[in-house]
């Protein structure tokens, strides 16, 4: 297996497909996730609006994907996945039946790695401490909690590794106004990361990481958020709620020394 950390990505715009086949379902989590066919011919794994965790997650997942995708970071590309809820006539499953049409409209499609498998904690050796280093820093800025040795959320395919399921990142968005005030809060959870014991340059993984986005980047990004995602009735309208995500981000990417410190100091417990 080979892993390595690449440069600052230029990302073009987030692609729209149409979903032409749903093929299977994920039965991994709470949000019973699918695999489809889409009209460009590709096949994703797809997160549903329906879904009974909320939009946030695809909020969570967007732009944590996005923005590792900016940084360098091994995550596949994110589609935008326009579902009719036809496409469920045919299910024989009265749940699934039930998310489709729930989920009609814009959903989050992430590329399938067909031939992929799971992650396993003992192979952590086998990363470079620099790659390591980078996805450690990530995950500590976008408050990732689900990045453990007991779910690892990283793929090995064609003896790459892969980052995945971001959607549990950026959780402060659950707090309601008070939203963009926790961006400096701690993140005790970064001790659990199933890569902080081989990550031994997070110091100079944020010299590098910290300059590869900019706060107009993060702003562009948080625009993408489609419409119909939002709708936390604790804001006024949605942008007001795209303005606390703008904070928030800008506001924890310009104070990366503070979980900067934090992981390293939680790193030194176990080293």
């Amino acid at each position: 297996m080979t892993a390595k950390s690449t440069d600052k990505q230029q990302l073009a715009p987030i692609r729209e497909v149409v979903v032409t086949r749903y093929v299977t379902p994920l039965r991994e989590g709470g949000s019973l996730p699918a695999i489809v066919e889409a009209d460009d011919f590709g096949t994703y794994v797809l997160k549903f609006r329906g879904a009974g965790q909320g939009t946030k997650v695809l909020i969570a997942e967007l732009l944590a994907g996005e923005i590792g995708r900016k940084l360098g970071l091994p995550i596949p590309e994110l589609v935008f996945a326009n579902l009719d809820a036809a496409i469920g006539r045919n299910e024989g499953d009265p749940e699934i039946q039930e998310l489709i049409e729930r989920s009609e409209g814009l959903n989050l499609g992430m590329d399938f790695l067909p031939g992929s498998f799971g992650f396993d904690a003992l192979q952590a050796h086998e990363i470079e401490a620099r790659l390591a280093s980078e996805i450690v820093w990530f995950d500590a800025f976008m408050t990732n909690v689900d990045r453990t040795a007991r779910n690892t959320n990283m793929l090995i395919w064609h003896r790459e590794l892969w980052l995945i399921d971001n959607g549990a990142s950026i959780y402060p968005q659950y707090s309601g106004p008070k939203f963009p005030s926790r961006a400096q809060t701690t993140f005790p959870q970064i001790s659990t990361h199933v890569l902080l014991p081989i990550a031994s340059e997070i110091e100079a993984a944020d010299e590098r990481l910290s300059k590869r986005i900019t706060a107009g980047e993060l702003r562009d990004l948080v625009e993408t958020i489609p419409e119909g995602w939002l709708g936390d009735t604790a804001y006024e309208n949605a942008e007001a709620e795209r303005a606390a995500y703008i904070e928030y981000l800008t506001n924890r990417l310009e104070g990366s020394r503070a979980f900067v410190k934090e992981a390293i100091d939680a790193r030194a417990q176990l080293v």
